[in-house]
């Protein structure tokens, strides 16, 4: 099993006392299955991502990742994951804007101690991108932008790849084209995927779906 939640409860503290934004969540995910997480606004669903990608720890509760539990895991540790096993697509980008596209895709690879400059090519070369290597993200299109934070995400070969809305900041066509991206990924690749949406269309690409309301999963 690559992902599993078991009794994940999150709480967090406000003035008022605890906010609960997860209750009681218990989910498996196998390896290269592609798994969505979707519901309203304010369900959890990205609180449930951060936690299942080791970004953020349950206050109840435990993930395990290919069978080890993350809380044995020390923050060296942690990180250490997140970086060789794991790769992470935000809505909004996350690219650093005084770095070119070929800098931000190596970041990863650098943090690992790689020099991986042919295989950051080689994905921006894939994913369209290889005339805007030297490109800062501000001449970048929407759609651009988030191909290059895949190839970002791909860098390090993981084996889980965690979506949080990766089609929410694009139109309908660039959405589109990101979503059969992240299918491909999926099949040749055989990378588990995380995808957290609220866009329906986009769970048809989706194995499983898992729809969280209120922070709970409901059938």
């Amino acid at each position: 099993m690559m992902l599993e939640a078991k009794n994940v409860s999150k709480v967090y503290p406000s003035p008022q006392g605890g906010l609960p934004v997860l209750k009681n969540i218990n989910l498996k995910i196998p390896k290269g299955e592609l798994a969505a997480i979707v519901g309203p606004s304010g369900a959890g669903k990205s609180t449930l991502l951060h936690i299942l990608g080791g970004l953020d720890s349950p206050s109840e509760g435990s993930v395990l990742f290919q069978g080890q539990d993350l809380r044995d895991f020390s923050p060296a540790q942690l990180c250490r994951m997140r970086n060789q096993k794991c790769g992470f697509i935000f809505q909004f980008y996350h690219l650093l804007p005084e770095f070119t596209v070929e800098e931000n895709v190596l970041m990863p690879s650098r943090i690992a101690g790689k020099c991986a400059q042919a295989r950051a090519r080689e994905l921006l070369s894939q994913l369209g991108l290889d005339k805007r290597l030297k490109h800062f993200p501000s001449e970048l299109s929407g759609g651009e932008k988030q191909r290059a934070a895949i190839a970002r995400a791909l860098i390090n070969q993981p084996e889980a790849l965690f979506c949080d809305e990766p089609t929410g900041n694009l139109d309908s066509r660039a959405g589109g084209e990101i979503g059969s991206l992240i299918k491909k990924i999926n099949l040749e690749q055989h990378t588990t995927v995380v995808l957290v949406t609220h866009n329906q269309e986009l769970t048809k690409i989706a194995d499983r779906v898992y729809y969280l309301r209120d922070g709970a999963l409901v059938n």
